[in-house]
């Protein structure tokens, strides 16, 4: 259970390639291939050799594309790809295509083009192997550097980075009945086709075709790489069976412990994660709602409903390395990713997916959006959202965010005298916040659930670290999950998202962390 626009494609494709090409292959067809698939049975992918599969992931990284044999490397083009050699958990081969001026052709799979761990290894690989994906470059940094910016590997995941960043969370093609107890779907893209940019272009576009045994796809990215990087995304869908929970625009990211979880036994970083937060934009109310993730004791599923959704995503607000204090992960450069619709995707949920986890290793948040209407058998769905990967501004956001959260027992000095009640802390900053005066009127605006008895809140200015903390004393229910929401006002008008917070009925503090 661990843990992937429609246009006019004469327009977007005519500044890339030439006319000929754009007229004879785009999403269109790709979205014929995937309906003609969907009427057929479902044949899961062909496994490659058994001794690849079994490689753990430090062997798997010995197996290197050589860099020099890039698609590309000797075109008049800003991008370069690199191919990847099934193994490990790539455990099936994917096939392969450019698109240029001679038209489509197949990019056929060449052993030459790897180093492997040795001789013996090399001789055990087949001829006709196959790629399992692909990485994306680009010179970010400088001219004469091609940077990793988008990896496309492993059922329909792909990872992107913005200049600044290290990779880390991933987003998906679509999220089949994730978090369930019938158990999670897993399709996958089985076939891509990759447009070769002219030499003026600073985007280039990706067809992908997606299997499974409930769906299949057609997807059309856009890609735009930057300081953020930016992929326009098209889909259509069509289900060959029924499907519980169809989650489009998913995101996957792992959080391990936090400022508002302790600490695990044994560890010494303060913090090991790749995101913090999921911040959710509702286009109806016009609320921007911050959600910090936790590490729970037990799988959690929350809804939280929308009318017209705006924006969602999985953030890495914390970007200070010794709230990690750990130089090979480099947690503080991680990237956030944001989802921002387009077109009007109706009344729908966003949903979160929290997974306990006892290793940083495993990827255990999801969260996507979901429609109010179930997905049946024979229906078909199109959705076009642009995928934003960077720093936190990516979400155009104009009031002040929530920075830290921390949790304490509201019965011990500094956190109050109420037996079952819980101290907590949030500091806000930013944006609405900045160039307040110290003696501001701010004023903290806090409820809680029925089950939530909110004994005290009140927010002070604190110079040292320049936010504004609010501070509550909240008692909960014994048997009742406890449930928050707070923000920051000044006049009558908010001057803060909206932070909420949940913590299960016999979860504590401690959750799954010292496990």
């Amino acid at each position: 259970m661990f843990l992937a626009r429609i246009t006019l494609a004469s327009v977007v494709l005519a500044t890339c390639i030439s006319p000929a090409i754009a007229d004879s292959f785009g999403f269109d067809q790709v979205a014929e291939k995937a309906k003609a698939l969907a009427a057929e049975s479902y044949k899961a992918p062909e496994q490659v050799p058994q001794f690849l599969r079994d490689l753990s992931y430090d062997q798997y990284r010995e197996v290197r594309f050589k860099p020099e044999a890039s698609l590309w490397r000797d075109e008049p083009s800003k991008f370069e790809v690199m191919m990847m050699a099934p193994g490990s958990f790539y455990g099936h081969p994917v096939r392969l295509n450019e698109i240029d001026s001679d038209g489509v052709r197949q990019i056929s799979f060449d052993k030459s083009h790897f180093d492997f761990p040795n001789d013996g290894f090399s001789k055990r690989i087949p001829a006709d192997l196959g790629y399992t994906g692909f990485k994306l470059t680009y010179p970010l940094t400088s001219e004469d550097t091609q940077n990793q910016f988008l990896v496309f590997a492993g059922a329909s995941y792909f990872r992107g980075v913005g200049s600044d960043n290290n990779f880390g969370l991933s987003a998906r093609g679509i999220a089949i009945d994730t978090g369930l107890s019938s158990g999670e779907e897993y399709p996958a893209f089985i076939e891509y086709w990759l447009e070769q940019p002219s030499a003026e272009a600073d985007s280039m576009v990706v067809y992908g075709l997606l299997d499974g045994p409930s769906v299949t796809g057609a997807y059309r990215f856009e890609v735009y790489p930057g300081e953020a990087t930016r992929v326009d995304v098209s889909v259509r869908l069509y289900m060959r069976r029924n499907a519980t929970l169809l989650g489009f625009a998913p995101l996957t990211s792992m959080f391990y412990y936090g400022e508002n979880t302790p600490r695990p036994f044994g560890e010494w970083r303060p913090q090991a994660h790749d995101s913090d937060g999921l911040l959710v934009h509702d286009g109806a109310s016009g609320e921007w709602l911050w959600r910090p993730l936790t590490n729970p004791e037990t799988l959690r599923v929350s809804y939280l409903q929308t009318e017209n959704i705006k924006g969602f995503g999985l953030m890495q607000r914390d970007r200070e390395f010794h709230h990690f204090e750990d130089m090979e992960a480099r947690y503080e450069n991680r990237p956030s990713a944001w989802v921002k619709p387009q077109g009007e995707w109706g009344k729908g949920d966003i949903v979160l997916v929290e997974i306990p986890t006892h290793s940083e290793t495993n990827d255990n948040m999801v969260a996507f959006w979901r429609s109010e209407a179930n997905a049946q058998a024979g229906d078909e769905f199109s959705r076009r959202y642009q995928l934003f990967f960077g720093e936190e501004d990516i979400t155009d956001q104009p009031g002040g965010r929530a920075k830290r959260t921390f949790v304490g027992d509201g019965e011990r000095i500094g956190g109050g005298d109420t037996d079952g009640a819980f101290r907590f802390i949030v500091d806000f900053a930013g944006n609405a916040l900045d160039g307040l005066k110290p003696d501001a009127s701010v004023i903290s605006k806090v409820s809680g659930n029925e089950k939530t008895e909110v004994i005290e809140h009140f927010v002070e200015y604190i110079e040292p670290k320049q936010v504004w903390r609010l501070s509550m004393l909240v008692k909960p229910d014994a048997d009742a999950t406890l449930s928050l929401r707070a923000f920051l006002e000044a006049e009558g008008e908010p001057l803060t998202e909206t932070w909420t917070y949940e913590l299960p009925a016999g979860q504590g503090l401690r959750g799954n962390a010292n496990n």
